[in-house]
């Protein structure tokens, strides 16, 4: 049997215990708070500037811990619990660090010399205001002169289409039909033309074909009353009488009377001369007349020379292809005042 002496003791080492989840928790937030801090010491002296005066941090590992501890004795009769003096780890010691702050470039305010554009941008608002003014004084030109064509168009068409009318109720309808259709006219290009940006492609087509059709209504009421007071004008500038024409009447009718007297006692020799020089003066008269028929319409004759005179010779109308010219554009230029609405709105 072993003797119960000092001797006779054999020191035995506690196994440790096993950690709780919370503990475990604990020591690996308290680790990576260590790598944390190790990373930033690592890292500050980079950022910070020269003048930076930096108090160094002495790593946990370094620092010696002291420990007072007595070994636990363990008996089969007594139990001997160990004096353990508690130490503070370095890393939760606090590190003052004398740190000159550092303002980084991009907040520091930026003091720039910037030259003022305030005249150019001025001129630049002057430029654009007088162009919108000047798209403003077209866009009402256009529509004034669109109101003022249609304006035409309709006592045009309207007083011919009510000569048509063998009665009073007859001429007031066809009156009717004539205003109706030049409204038609000044309004429809626009409406097509709204539907047409809207892609409404079908009512656009319809609304064109409408307009085309009410333009050759309106057209042939116009080329209808230009022609007839075109032709009433000229045939009254025509039919005047001029002091040539009274010198060739008053010579027919002196030779027409020496024909009679000379005719009256029979066909002779002097009678037959008579009558040649009555023939003479009948054309004559008839020439002078064709004369002044041609100056009736001086418009004609001045273009026909102005045409000539211009390709050199090379075209030479005659008075018919000016007048047809002119019938076709007195009919139709009051018709334009619904495309020139158009034009207008679209400005």
């Amino acid at each position: 049997m072993v003797d119960d002496n000092t001797a006779s003791i054999i020191p035995l080492r506690e196994a440790r215990r096993p950690k709780t989840p919370a503990e475990r928790q604990r020591a690996y937030r308290h680790r990576k708070r260590q790598q944390r801090q190790t990373a930033q010491a690592a890292v500050l002296p980079e950022v910070v500037t020269s003048q930076a005066n930096v108090t160094p941090i002495t790593p946990p590992a370094a620092l010696p811990v002291a420990t007072n501890a007595t070994r636990v004795i363990s008996t089969g009769a007594r139990l001997v619990t160990a004096n353990v003096m508690p130490v503070t780890p370095a890393t939760e010691l606090p590190v003052a660090a004398n740190v000159t702050p550092v303002t980084s470039a991009a907040a520091l305010p930026v003091t720039a010399n910037v030259t003022r554009v305030t005249p150019d941008i001025t001129q630049v608002t002057e430029s654009r205001w007088h162009a919108t003014n000047r798209c403003s004084t077209s866009s009402y030109g256009l529509t004034a002169a669109a109101f003022a064509l249609a304006g035409v168009g309709l006592i045009m068409n309207g007083w011919f289409a009510r000569s048509l009318g063998s009665t009073d109720l007859a001429g007031w309808l066809f009156l009717a039909i004539g205003v109706a259709a030049d409204l038609v006219a000044l309004t429809i290009p626009s409406a097509a033309a709204q539907l047409w940006r809207t892609r409404r492609r079908i009512r656009a087509a319809a609304a064109w074909l409408v307009c085309f059709i009410n333009l050759v209504f309106v057209a042939t009421a116009g080329i209808g009353f230009a022609s007839l007071n075109i032709a009433d004008v000229t045939l009254a500038r025509a039919s005047r009488v001029t002091p040539a024409v009274t010198r060739a009447q008053d010579a027919l009718r002196d030779a027409m009377t020496a024909r009679d007297r000379e005719c009256a006692g029979g066909v002779g020799r002097y009678c037959r001369e008579r009558e040649q020089a009555v023939t003479d003066l009948r054309r004559a008269l008839d020439a002078t007349l064709n004369s002044v028929a041609h100056t009736a319409d001086p418009q004609t004759d001045a273009a026909i020379r102005i045409v000539a005179w211009l390709s050199c010779g090379t075209l030479n109308p005659t008075a018919d292809d000016f007048a047809m010219l002119r019938l076709v554009l007195l009919a139709l230029l009051p018709q334009v005042g619904g495309i020139l609405l158009m034009i207008g709105r679209a400005r």
